[in-house]
Formats: C-alpha cells, sequence, structure tokens
C-alpha cells in the first residue's frame, strides 16, 4: 500500500471527531497544575500558605504562555492555575480545540519544569464564552475563587502553626462561615484585608506598549520608538472595577 494511501485511511482516526470553536466565541484557556499539592509541598516544599517563588514560576509560565504563539491578550493566575482569554479573531490551527488544549498544556509544563528544576505537568481546558459579559464573568467567578483560596488556606495554616494536625485543623474550618473565618484569623493577629493583594486577588499579566528613547546618529538626533512587554501586575483592583478591567481589554481589540 502507498504512504499516500495508508495516510487518508489513517489519519481520520485521528481527525473526525476534531471539534473546532465556532465562530464569534471567545476562547479562554485555563490550566490547572496536576498533583502540585505533593510536588510543592513535599517533595520541594514552599512556604505556606503563600511563597513569592512559587508566585513567580506562575507568573513566569503565564508570561510565556502569552507569548507562546497564539493570539493572547490577557493572563491570570492564582493559586497553581491560569486562566488566558484569547483575541476574538483567534484562528490558529483553525480554531481545533485538541490543539489549543495540548500545546498549552505541553508548554506550560515544559516551561514551569525548567524554572523549578524538576518535572511538573498541567492539564488544560476550554471555556467556549458566547458574550463579553460571560468572558467578564468568568474571570470575576477565578477572583472569587482566589479570595476564598486564600482565607482558607491562612486559616488552615494558622491551626497548623499552633500545632494542630492537617485531621483537626481541617474539621476545625468546616462549617465555619466566611465572618466566623476572618475572626479566626483576626484572634491570631492577622487581619485579612491587610494581606497582599496578589494573594487574594491573583495577578494579572497583559501587554503594554513601552516608550524607548534612542539616538540616530546619522541624523543626529533623539529617536522615540515603542515596543510590547508583558507586565505582571500585583494590585489588580476588585468586585466591579475587576469587571471593567478585563473588559477593557476585549474593547480596544474590537475598536
Amino acid at each position: 500500500m502507498h504512504f499516500d494511501d495508508l495516510d487518508t485511511r489513517m489519519r481520520v482516526f485521528e481527525t473526525n471527531h476534531d471539534h473546532c470553536v465556532l465562530p464569534g466565541l471567545y476562547i479562554v484557556a485555563r490550566l490547572d497544575g496536576r498533583s502540585f499539592t505533593g510536588l510543592t509541598r513535599n517533595k520541594h516544599p514552599f512556604e505556606a500558605p503563600y511563597d513569592t517563588r512559587f508566585r513567580d514560576l506562575m507568573l513566569e509560565t503565564t508570561r510565556h504562555l502569552m507569548g507562546c504563539g497564539f493570539r493572547a491578550i490577557y493572563g491570570y493566575t492564582q493559586s497553581d492555575e491560569i486562566s488566558i482569554l484569547f483575541h476574538p479573531d483567534e484562528d490558529s490551527f483553525s480554531r481545533k480545540e485538541r490543539k489549543f488544549i495540548s500545546i498549552l498544556s505541553g508548554e506550560a509544563s515544559a516551561k514551569f519544569s525548567l524554572g523549578l528544576g524538576d518535572m511538573a505537568a498541567f492539564d488544560a481546558r476550554l471555556s467556549l464564552l458566547p458574550t463579553v459579559n460571560r468572558v467578564v464573568d468568568y474571570f470575576r467567578w477565578r477572583m472569587e475563587d482566589a479570595a476564598r483560596n486564600c482565607l482558607n488556606g491562612h486559616c488552615y495554616w494558622t491551626l497548623r502553626k499552633q500545632g494542630q494536625t492537617a485531621e483537626n485543623a481541617t474539621l476545625a474550618l468546616k462549617g465555619l462561615s466566611s465572618p466566623q473565618k476572618h475572626d479566626l484569623l483576626f484572634a491570631a493577629g492577622t487581619n485579612f484585608n491587610d494581606l497582599p493583594a496578589w494573594q487574594k486577588r491573583g495577578c494579572g499579566v497583559y501587554w503594554q506598549q513601552i516608550e524607548k528613547k534612542g539616538f540616530d546618529p546619522h541624523a543626529n538626533s533623539e529617536t522615540t520608538t515603542f515596543r510590547r512587554n508583558l507586565k505582571a501586575d500585583f494590585e489588580l483592583p476588585f468586585h466591579d472595577a475587576y469587571g471593567d478591567f478585563v473588559r477593557a481589554f476585549i474593547e480596544v481589540q474590537l475598536a
């Protein structure tokens, strides 16, 4: 059998169930670290509940995903997860879902592993969102999750540092309301409102124009050029202001 005949016969098993994202839908990819609890607590112990070294590894991975070949316009990371919003007209690989998922998870795993100096892996999934409002809702949802994780994490590790076992600390927090958890922290000397914004809200990554001054020796004059670079934002707004913040990235692209 000739190769072309065999290729045609076999390739259908790879592509027959290809799903492509419909035009007009917004694509957001979310990546999560696989088995990161064991990786970051046991094998490579980071400070709990937050460590700037781990935060910076996640930010570098987010930056990498923003520039790895897709038209990404906003990135967000909190805990061991990363969300990437793509340009509304992104059409790489004919918008095949499997391509987005496989490439992004591979790129994230490779970048984080190189930074950590050990093997690490991410999984990926796509949210296909019909409107700008749903995109805003998505990112507000992830920020609310960041706030919840922050409160629970600080409460849990406060109890652990007071001598409670992992099981007892988990049981002690079970059923507590958010105000009760705030009170638990306050009694231990921590005001939740005073914690760093990046712990409570996560971090954003987005493109910005940088003005660079230079000198043209041929024209004997100063020059000004503009370059794009990726900014990491540790002080994201929250609630409605964050919704407006995310919305602006899309509206600029559609203008």
